[in-house]
Order: C-alpha cells, then sequence, then structure tokens
C-alpha cells in the first residue's frame, strides 16, 4: 500500500511540473496575444486621433479661407474634411449603443482609419470601455465631438450670411475668434486622448513584461525541475538496473548450485531404491528384507523431505508478501501437531512462554520459518538425553518482535555456524538434511524485514531466535 502511494507520489511529481509549463505556456501565448491586440487596437485609435485632428483644422483652415473669399470650393473642402471627425463621432454613438458593425465600420472608414484596424478598434471599444484609461479617453472624444458639432453649427450661420452677402466684418471677427477657441480647445482634448491611450498602453506594456518574465522563470523553473526528476530517475533507474544486474548473477549462481544440487539430491534416493530392490529380489530372509524395506523407507522420507523444502524455496522466492494480524499460539500450535509423528517427537517436551500472541506478518511465510525450525529441533534432538525438551517463547524487544526456539539437542559445532544458513550446507555429519531448510528460513525472514540468529553449543542445544520489526504492516511492501 505504502508503495503504491509512493508511485502516486512520484507521478505526481513528475506531472506538476509538466502542468505547470502547459498552463504556463498557453497562459503566455493567450496574454501576449490579447495585449498585442489591445496594443494594436489603441494604435490604432492614436493614428485614428492624428486624421481626426488634421481633418478639423484643415477643416477651419477651409472655413476662415472661405470666410474671406466666398469661394465655394473652400466651402465645400471644409465640408469634407470636417465630415472626418464628424464620422468618427458618428461611429462613436454607434459603439456605445452596440449599433450595427457595418454602421460603426462605415464611420471609422469615412474617419479614415485603417480597414485592416476596424475589428480591434471595435473589438477595443466593445470589451474594455469602462476601463479607466480608455473610458477617459472616449470621454475627450465625447467633448471633441461636441465641439465639432459647434463648429459646423457656426459654419452654416456664416455660410447662410455669405450666400446673401450679409456677412459684415464684426461678424466675421467674432466667427474667426469662436473658430481658434474651438480649435485650442480641440487641441486640447485631442493631446488628452492620446495621453490617456499612451498611460494605458505604457501601464500594458509594464504589466506584460513582468507577466512575462514571472511564466518565463515560471517554465523555466518547471522545466529545471522536471529535468532534475527525470535525472534522479534515470540515475536511480541505473542503480536499480545495476542492482538488477548483481541480484541476477547471484541469482544464477545460486540456480547453478540449485540444479545441480537438487538433481543429486533427488536421484540419490532413487539410486538407493534401486540397488535396495535389487538385493531384496535376491533376499529370503525376511529379516533382512524388512531391515531393507526400513532402508527403503527412509529414502523415501528423505526425498519427501527434499521435495517439500524445494515447494517452500518456490513459494517463499514467488508468493507476494500479505501482511495480516495472525495469532503466533495458533501457529505454533498447528506446527506442533504437524511435526508430532516424527520419530522421536513423542520423547520430547515442548514448553510454551506467549508474552505476545497477535503480530502482523505473512502467514506462509512465518509457517515455513516456524516448520524448518521446529522440524529440526526434533530431527536433530540428543537421543542420549533422557529429558528432551524444545521451549519456544515470544515476546517483545524495543520495536521488535522475538521468536525463539531453544532446544537441548545435539548442538551445532562453532566452525558450522557461521554456514549453516547457506543453500545446500550439511554437516559431515548429516546425512538426513537436504541443506535447504535454514536457507530457506533465512529467506522467509529477510522477506518479511527481520533477522535470524542462532546460539549453540554442541551437545548442550541450540537457541534460533527470529527477531520481526513491529511497524512492517505501515511499510509494507
Amino acid at each position: 500500500m505504502t508503495k503504491s502511494i509512493l508511485d502516486k507520489f512520484k507521478q505526481r511529481n513528475v506531472l506538476i511540473p509538466l502542468i505547470i509549463i502547459i498552463l504556463s505556456s498557453s497562459s503566455l501565448i493567450f496574454i501576449n496575444y490579447f495585449t498585442i491586440k489591445i496594443l494594436s487596437a489603441a494604435r490604432a485609435y492614436v493614428n485614428g486621433e492624428s486624421h481626426y485632428s488634421k481633418g478639423q483644422k484643415d477643416a477651419s483652415r477651409y472655413l476662415i479661407t472661405y470666410m474671406y473669399t466666398g469661394d465655394e470650393n473652400q466651402w465645400n473642402r471644409f465640408n469634407e474634411e470636417l465630415n472626418v471627425p464628424k464620422a468618427d463621432g458618428m461611429a462613436r454613438l454607434a459603439l456605445i449603443s452596440n449599433g450595427n458593425t457595418d454602421t460603426i465600420k462605415s464611420g471609422l472608414r469615412t474617419g479614415r482609419n485603417a480597414e485592416s484596424d476596424l475589428n480591434d478598434m471595435i473589438w477595443l471599444f466593445k470589451n474594455f470601455h469602462s476601463v479607466s484609461f480608455l473610458a477617459d479617453a472616449i470621454n475627450q472624444w465625447e467633448k471633441g465631438d461636441h465641439l465639432i458639432n459647434k463648429l459646423s453649427l457656426i459654419a452654416l450661420k456664416a455660410h447662410q450670411k455669405i450666400s446673401v452677402q450679409n456677412f459684415t466684418i464684426n461678424e466675421r471677427a467674432l466667427v474667426l475668434r469662436e473658430i481658434n477657441r474651438i480649435t485650442d480647445e480641440l487641441t486640447i482634448l485631442e493631446q488628452n486622448f492620446s495621453d490617456a491611450l499612451g498611460k494605458g498602453t505604457r501601464a500594458i506594456k509594464e504589466y506584460l513584461l513582468f507577466t512575462n518574465i514571472f511564466l518565463i522563470l515560471l517554465i523555466i523553473g518547471s522545466v529545471g525541475f522536471y529535468y532534475s526528476i527525470m535525472i534522479n530517475r534515470l540515475m536511480q533507474s541505473k542503480q536499480e538496473i545495476e542492482e538488477n544486474n548483481k541480484n541476477l548473477l547471484i541469482v544464477n549462481q545460486e540456480l547453478d548450485r540449485f540444479v545441480y544440487s537438487a538433481s543429486h539430491d533427488l536421484r540419490s534416493p532413487i539410486t538407493s531404491l534401486k540397488g535396495l530392490i535389487k538385493v531384496v529380489k535376491l533376499e529370503d530372509n525376511l529379516d533382512k528384507i524388512r531391515n531393507y524395506l526400513n532402508l527403503m523407507t527412509q529414502s523415501l522420507n528423505k526425498q519427501d523431505q527434499f521435495i517439500s523444502d524445494i515447494i517452500d524455496y518456490s513459494r517463499n522466492k514467488r508468493k507476494e508478501i500479505n501482511i495480516e494480524q495472525v495469532k503466533l499460539s495458533e501457529i505454533i500450535d498447528e506446527s506442533i501437531a504437524q511435526h508430532q509423528y516424527l520419530n522421536g517427537a513423542d520423547e520430547i517436551t515442548i514448553k510454551k512462554d506467549f508474552q505476545v500472541d497477535e503480530i502482523y506478518t505473512d502467514t506462509v511465510r512465518f509457517k515455513i520459518i516456524l516448520n524448518n525450525l521446529l522440524s529440526n529441533a526434533i530431527k536433530y534432538s540428543d537421543q542420549t538425553k533422557e529429558k528432551k525438551h524444545i521451549h519456544i517463547k515470544t515476546y517483545n524487544w524495543g520495536d521488535s518482535h522475538k521468536i525463539e526456539i531453544a532446544d537441548n539437542g545435539l548442538g551445532i559445532k562453532k566452525e558450522y555456524q557461521t554456514s549453516i544458513f547457506e543453500m545446500f550446507f550439511v554437516t559431515n555429519n548429516d546425512k538426513n538434511g537436504s541443506g535447504l531448510g535454514l536457507y530457506i528460513a533465512k529467506e522467509a525472514v529477510e522477506n518479511l524485514k527481520g533477522e535470524i540468529t542462532v546460539e549453540s553449543e554442541k551437545n548442550i542445544g541450540s537457541t534460533f531466535t527470529i527477531t520481526l520489526p513491529h511497524n512492517y504492516q505501515y511499510t509494507g511492501n
């Protein structure tokens, strides 16, 4: 379970920077696209203001010329140039009232705005007209339109008087002053319009700069984090591969040794049986035949034990660890019951001292460990002793559980004690063992994150101690 959580956490560690990179890159594209669109539209409005201003000033110049010359061509040019800011004003009113797009474009087009800028200008007005910088510019635009309308009315009155030749010098002077005043006010409004847009675009550029820097740093950091994770993973994978290669070499060596020894130990009883059968066929003495049959039984028992050890070896190697709560008393009693029919088992007194009963462990592997140790304790009991016993004790020791199996059997020589857990190791005097039992027990204990030790003295007895961690159920596999 814990491994599954760690795997998910590692996957998230890889996904998080990738998600940040994707979101940051998308945001960067999105923000830059719309910022460029806003700046482009703002530039179009500034450019439009220049046509607005030029149209108004040219119109005022043609009007003044017309007042002094009465030339109708000047009047026509006045109307033509004044139509530029007036058309812009009509577009503004249509934008405010959410009017027809064609009408808006027609006004902006007449206002001499570039055709390619029209869509951006309409989009900016409709979506950002309430933003402070654009709202301020629109306010200046509205005031300018009022003055344009006022200029148009003054020009119309002057035209009427000139048409009937009733335009006095004093009236001309008053109109001229009014035109100059309107022009001055329009110049200020036009400047304010450009300043408002310029202020807004500068602020947008600053925000864009900081946003770009932030997002780029975020992307760089995420990419660096991602690559550091991948490098760490590659390093871990390399270490795991090297470790697996080492383990494979060990496994191959063990397999070669296992195949050689297993084939020898499997064939040996069969060869012995064949020889005994041939002898029995030639023997007429019943006592000798019974003796030969006993020898056959011993050979078969040895082969049966060896096959059982191979099965335990396979289960320990291949079966997944399944941690669950178990009662030691039940498993130990079950193991004792399984071994009560072994030769000499009925002569041994088994003592039990359970200071700890319930632990978390793998039931199958714990049974393999216990069966091997209990079988050895019975098999290698000292027949010369009047009172033979096995003492099984369980207790807590720090953050571990301890299970001790002590006997007063034959014991193990000091020179053998460092080798008894090796595969196929048997002593010179051991004719019954397969050399797998203690090796399998040690492997099973290590799979449970534990340790097995032995203390033994020849002709005194042996004590095998199994140490298992308390918190195995939390660390999991």
